[in-house]
């Protein structure tokens, strides 16, 4: 009797030491900032960014003449303004609005790219989505002088579907080689990612072999990133593949949630499953076909700012989708700001930036989380 007494106390003493553990470690963790303060902040940088954006560049526009350039403040030097509003209209405007969009873009294709794949380490560019929409639409560029019949059946239209159709593609083919009995390896995923990137720059290096010196200049500015060619009417062809994506993330976001634990159970919990993956996948090539067609390739938008985000806002997709378009459409308007002033007058390549930024914040990660990280 003694002794089961004893015992029952033992066991009592351990369920309450740990009952306080528990308690313990739930009051130590750290609390998530709620969703109003998280897109108060993103409205904020980006609105900041934009007006940095906006005021710098080769044809200074300070912020005391910014306002009358758009119509909001008062006018002191008519010669002046029609000077700003002419830099802001035909330049700076275009520009900004196609960074911003496509900083969106690519932010939220590696979001719905992590999600539907169940994989941190996607990225559109990094796994070769984006150097398939970029050799497709190389191809298009040395096709068109080749075969004048494409250049009058399509027109410019050509390029952004060539762009788009290569990173279908490229996305349908990832996804078949790396799905492996309803589940997606992430070897697999990484392997096929790298062999199909080799291929697309092995295409690319031929067309760059047989290509003239102006279809040569227009090859380098995909492979390089930039956005000195942004206008009003590519600001057009992409705003509906953003508006699009961004109309559907409310009907996919709880999909994606319950996606993480695997195809049969998020069936089970009632997710059109082969649905939701062709859906995610049209999106994702439209969404890195448009960027891609706009200013070429641009990596490592699409791994760096969700892995931000979750950390700050979690994994939930609801959240996650909106927030990473803001994030990146705010980073990409500083980064570009950054590649228009670092070599002044001269432009550095926007893919050239990131990389070099986005590169070692990646390996970063990986260090810091290297002893969970397991293919």
């Amino acid at each position: 009797m003694d002794i089961a007494r004893i015992s029952g106390g033992v066991q009592n003493k351990m369920n309450a030491d740990t009952v306080a553990d528990l308690g313990r470690k739930v009051r130590h963790r750290p609390r998530r900032p709620s969703a109003f303060f998280v897109f108060g902040g993103l409205t904020a940088l980006l609105v900041l960014a934009a007006i940095l954006f906006a005021t710098t560049g080769a044809a200074n526009i300070p912020l005391s003449r910014l306002w009358p350039a758009l119509g909001l403040g008062r006018i002191d030097s008519p010669a002046q303004l029609a000077r700003d509003q002419l830099v802001l209209n035909s330049i700076r405007l275009p520009r900004l609005a196609c960074a911003a969009m496509i900083g969106a873009l690519l932010a939220m294709s590696g979001a719905l790219m992590q999600g539907l794949f169940r994989n941190p380490l996607a990225d559109p560019a990094l796994v070769g989505v984006s150097s398939g929409g970029a050799f497709a639409a190389a191809s298009a560029i040395v096709s068109i002088d080749t075969f004048p019949i494409i250049q009058s059946s399509f027109g410019l239209d050509i390029l952004p579907l060539a762009a788009f159709f290569g990173s279908l593609l490229t996305t349908f083919i990832l996804y078949r080689i790396a799905s492996i009995g309803g589940r997606t390896s992430v070897a697999m995923f990484l392997l096929a990612g790298l062999a199909i990137a080799a291929l697309a720059n092995a295409g690319i290096g031929l067309l760059v072999f047989v290509a003239d010196d102006r279809q040569l200049r227009d090859i380098t500015f995909w492979l390089l990133g930039s956005l000195s060619g942004s206008t009003w009417g590519k600001a057009a062809i992409i705003a509906p593949v953003l508006i699009g994506a961004l109309a559907m993330h409310p009907f996919m976001a709880r999909s994606l949630d319950l996606l993480v634990l695997g195809e049969a159970e998020a069936f089970h919990a009632g997710v059109f499953v082969q649905r939701l993956k062709i859906t995610a996948i049209v999106l994702i090539s439209a969404m890195t076909g448009a960027a891609v067609a706009t200013c070429g390739v641009v990596g490592f938008v699409g791994i760096v700012i969700p892995h931000l985000l979750r950390l700050v806002i979690g994994p939930g997709h609801r959240l996650l989708l909106p927030a990473s378009a803001m994030f990146g459409a705010a980073l990409m308007l500083l980064a570009d700001t950054f590649a228009r002033i670092l070599a002044a007058p001269a432009e550095v390549p926007i893919g050239i930036l990131t990389a070099a930024v986005g590169a070692p914040f990646f390996l970063m990660l990986l260090l810091r989380q290297r002893l969970t990280v397991s293919l």
